[in-house]
């Protein structure tokens, strides 16, 4: 019985994962495609990334959306460790039902719902103060920043949770002041999540289409918005090269993220067989 069982679920595994990604593999095989028809194989060659690198559309686009990627990454991390930090060690505060429950909205709203709300406060805010004179980078940064965070906050909650308070209160106890303990053993310990909520900000940027095509306006124009408005027009062989490449692009960072990750856990892991021991 138990073999039937996992024979069932290693078949469900790969099932799901085929499902996911032999698209991938296609994709990645028709980009060195020579025909101009997707469908069509005309034989191996490298002619749509040469067409690829020579369009400044694209790397126009691939710039601004990096910048707007790296910019919200960095300011959803700072502001959801913030916040999960205050949902986990601050204890019941007044309106901390409210904070989790704003916090956690983006989470579940639709995205169209959340790109009409910030496009109706970004004409509003221009009305009242005339900020922003334009939509654009600006607006989609600020826009990306809004939902971003509160999957920080998620990852930084459950690091939190994890990690437990005893070596934070051991070093409290010996005398150190509570930004020592902050920097000397929080941040360190909390690094993966913050690692891991980093990249997924950064990811979610990148790939975000629809709460950026509310916010944005002429002359910005994203990665994700260009190829909608590419594939709109047909499938194009450019577009299976950008495509791989994108993918090859956040597999490298999602395994330097392993790599670093389980260096913390192993650096973790010896300092609890050193202190089991005594050794420090």
């Amino acid at each position: 019985m138990h073999n039937e069982r996992s024979g069932f679920l290693t078949l469900m595994l790969t099932v799901g994962l085929a499902f996911l990604y032999i698209p991938m593999v296609l994709l990645v095989i028709y980009s060195f495609n020579y025909s101009k028809l997707v469908p069509v194989w005309g034989g191996w060659s490298t002619r749509w990334y040469k067409v690829l690198f020579e369009s400044p559309e694209v790397w126009e686009a691939v710039r601004l959306s990096l910048q707007i990627a790296f910019i919200n990454a960095t300011f959803a991390t700072m502001l959801g460790a913030l916040a999960g930090l205050a949902m986990v060690r601050f204890g019941k505060f007044r309106g901390r039902t409210l904070f989790g429950g704003m916090l956690v909205a983006p989470l579940v709203m639709p995205e169209v719902i959340t790109g009409l709300s910030l496009l109706i406060f970004f004409i509003s805010l221009k009305e009242l103060i005339g900020w922003p004179l334009e939509r654009g980078f600006t607006t989609i940064t600020i826009a990306h920043i809004t939902f971003s965070l509160a999957y920080v906050a998620v990852i930084v909650q459950a690091r939190l949770t994890g990690m437990g308070v005893s070596l934070e209160e051991a070093a409290a106890d010996l005398g150190a002041k509570p930004f020592t303990v902050m920097s000397s053993i929080t941040l360190p310990r909390l690094a993966p999540g913050l690692l891991s909520g980093w990249l997924l900000a950064f990811c979610l940027s990148l790939d975000d289409l629809v709460i950026a095509s509310f916010v944005t306006g002429p002359g910005s124009t994203t990665l994700p918005i260009l190829i909608f408005s590419r594939i709109r027009l047909g499938l194009r062989p450019d577009i299976n090269a950008l495509a791989t490449i994108i993918i090859i692009f956040v597999a490298i960072l999602v395994a330097i993220a392993a790599y670093i990750m389980l260096r913390q856990q192993r650096r973790e892991l010896i300092d609890q067989q050193m202190a089991a021991r005594g050794d420090v």
